[in-house]
């Protein structure tokens, strides 16, 4: 198993894999603690939805690079999910439902009025769930990713404190002088960049496993922000490396590999943490 494993890492496309799964596990476990404890867990579902139907209208449009249709969207749609205020209408999971289903539903009938493909419900099946894409990268789609990853890590360490302020107590964060506001849009113009990165890694249906499966994770062991934060990055980048070195090798599909692992993982920090509790 060794040696098959050496003679993939010779192929450049499984570098590649492993470069942009590493990246993107790290980036949506950092903000993937800040959107648990502010109860947004569920946003990565809605706006994997709406980069599905982004996705669709891209096709429908023959737009050669889809990135250009569906980062603006998902990050247009982000913003009015996470920053709407207090007095949005339509508040938290309700409107995060509402854009959810109604995405997919739009992005699904449009692929099948417009279809340019003899095979809709693989296309969609292989959007939804992820498949062996990840595999066949380009260089620029690693330069990419590459790219906006390091922008999200340098964005979080340098607001690190900010971001912990408006994740615990937003009105006291206010208070000393944060422009809540602000970091709020930020913070989902993040998530938005990083949902649209993960859509290649695990599918629009897993990418929230990315997101929330790392934190809780390390909740269960760890209890400050910090350790929170910097186990959940450990976890989900050790799941993913994992999870697309098993499903090279037992050829499964690569996101739902990725999000095994991740349930494995959060299966052993629960019983670590029920363990200490009883010897506690």
């Amino acid at each position: 198993m060794l040696d098959q494993l050496l003679f993939y890492l010779d192929f450049p496309f499984v570098r590649y894999a492993i470069i942009v799964g590493t990246l993107i596990s790290l980036c949506s476990s950092l903000l993937g603690v800040t959107l648990v404890l502010k109860r947004y867990s569920y946003i990565g579902d809605g706006l994997s939805h709406v980069a599905f139907g982004a996705l669709a209208i891209a096709a429908v449009l023959k737009v050669t690079n889809n990135m250009f249709i569906i980062l603006p969207i998902t990050v247009a749609v982000a913003v009015l999910l996470l920053c709407g205020g207090k007095d949005a209408r339509i508040k938290g999971d309700a409107a995060i439902a509402m854009v959810s289903a109604g995405a997919l539903a739009i992005g699904y009938l449009l692929m099948n009025i417009f279809s340019a493909s003899a095979n809709v419900a693989g296309d969609v099946c292989t959007t939804l769930f992820g498949s062996m894409s990840i595999l066949t990268l380009k260089p620029t789609d690693v330069y990419l990713c590459v790219a906006l990853s390091i922008v999200v890590l340098i964005t979080f360490v340098l607001f690190y404190h900010k971001i912990f302020a408006i994740t615990f107590d937003e009105n006291f964060a206010r208070a000393t002088g944060v422009n809540v506001n602000l970091f709020n849009l930020l913070i989902a113009i993040i998530i938005a960049v990083i949902i649209v990165l993960a859509m290649n890694l695990v599918g629009a249906l897993l990418v929230s496993a990315l997101v929330v499966f790392p934190a809780l994770s390390a909740m269960r062991v760890f209890k400050s922000f910090f350790t929170v934060t910097i186990a959940a990055a450990i976890i989900s980048v050790v799941c993913s490396l994992t999870g697309i070195l098993v499903a090279i090798l037992a050829g499964t599909p690569v996101g739902s590999t990725i999000v095994a692992m991740d349930i494995v993982a959060f299966l052993a920090c629960y019983i670590t943490s029920a363990i200490r509790n009883k010897k506690a």
